[in-house]
């Protein structure tokens, strides 16, 4: 399939600013940050978490000079049950932006939780804010990547590049996201012994980590992240046949540009496989309605086999994170809208919620309104 040229649109946290912040955060953190603790789940699950790094031994890590493994750092949010229970939850899988880290998401995380849902939010290293190794060396964004992510966001960049950096980008987020669920997955089945891929050097974890696992349906399972993560876990919803639902929270659909010939972008024949839900916010909603028959994400919804849109009235793209209720100004600085930030997140946790038990548990029909 091909659709014409149009001004490429390629929706990120821009890393401009990204040094000066950092500078900031140390110097005036109580200026910036807020008392922030939180929202109140709803579910009827109190909620545990449990930290991990998988180390994938069949990956060099390219960022790296030194022959070392890529390491993905995981954060599991899950229902606290009686160990004797033999129930088992959906798991939901999530990709944080450009720049971001796993805390991104965090009321999500603990909503979904608290209603019978395992959560599993990883860090990618170099693409992520920071991060921590097996070494517990502390692992900062990647330049290299940051300048990337600027030049493709400058006008002028040819279509050829955009799509060859940023299909670069996607291919190692999921890369680690397909080796997360494959390690989950496998443990799952062993339920007896966690291999030398899941690294931890503290036995309480480990057997904390075995118990989480055990709870997991491996049968239902859900993809879902934020900008640059949500276009990571459309991406995978289109490259494995073991997901049954995916949700992407403002992000540009570049992996379903695979290719850019005679002015015109290359997309997928074959409809999107798996139940899909785009939530976007109002500026890149009008953007993408002046030019719906261009669009990749309105090309993809339509020929999906099954597909949800919304957007969120007054939503800049950091509203559809946790960054405006524990740090405003930061959100302000990387793109906010005049919505109220907790409501916004609250009603998002919420659609997120029912989209996820209508296709992970067959609760309810899905009832995702036009806009929010």
């Amino acid at each position: 399939m091909k659709i014409e040229k149009r001004k490429h649109k390629v929706w990120f946290i821009i890393g401009g600013i990204l040094l000066l912040l950092i500078i900031v955060i140390i110097m005036i953190p109580k200026i910036l940050f807020t008392d922030y603790e939180g929202l109140p789940t709803t579910g009827p699950y109190e909620v545990k978490q449990v930290a991990t790094i998988l180390v994938d031994d069949e990956r060099v890590e390219t960022f790296e000079t030194d022959g070392s493994n890529r390491e993905v750092p995981i954060y599991f949010y899950y229902p606290d049950v009686e160990e004797s229970s033999e129930k088992s939850f959906p798991l939901v899988i999530f990709s944080h932006g450009a720049f971001g880290y796993y805390q991104s998401n965090t009321s999500t995380y603990m909503e979904l939780a608290s209603h019978g849902y395992v959560v599993i939010s990883l860090d990618h290293p170099y693409h992520s804010f920071f991060t921590k190794d097996t070494d517990g060396k502390t692992i900062t964004v990647n330049p290299e990547f940051m300048q990337e992510v600027m030049y493709i966001n400058e006008d002028g960049t040819p279509e050829e590049e955009i799509i060859e950096l940023s299909h670069q980008w996607l291919d190692i987020r999921v890369a680690d996201m397909s080796f997360v669920l494959d390690s989950v997955k496998k443990a799952n089945m062993t339920s007896e012994l966690l291999a030398d891929t899941w690294f931890s050097t503290d036995d309480a974890i480990r057997q904390e980590l075995l118990s989480v696992l055990t709870m997991i349906d491996t049968e239902k399972i859900g993809l879902m992240g934020h900008s640059l993560g949500g276009a990571a876990s459309v991406t995978m919803g289109r490259t494995r046949d073991d997901i049954d639902a995916a949700i992407d929270l403002d992000g540009s659909m570049l992996g379903e540009e695979f290719g850019y010939e005679n002015g015109e972008f290359i997309l997928y024949e074959e409809a999107y496989p798996v139940p899909l839900l785009f939530l976007s916010n109002e500026a890149h909603h009008m953007m993408r309605s002046e030019v719906k028959s261009l669009d990749v994400t309105h090309v993809l919804l339509e020929n999906a086999v099954d597909s949800k849109y919304t957007y969120f009235k007054g939503s800049g793209h950091m509203n559809f994170t946790d960054l405006p209720l524990y740090s405003p100004i930061l959100a302000s600085l990387l793109g906010v809208g005049e919505v109220d930030a907790e409501e916004c997140i609250i009603t998002m946790n919420e659609v997120i919620l029912e989209f996820f038990n209508g296709y992970l548990k067959d609760e309810d029909i899905v009832t995702i309104k036009e806009c929010y």
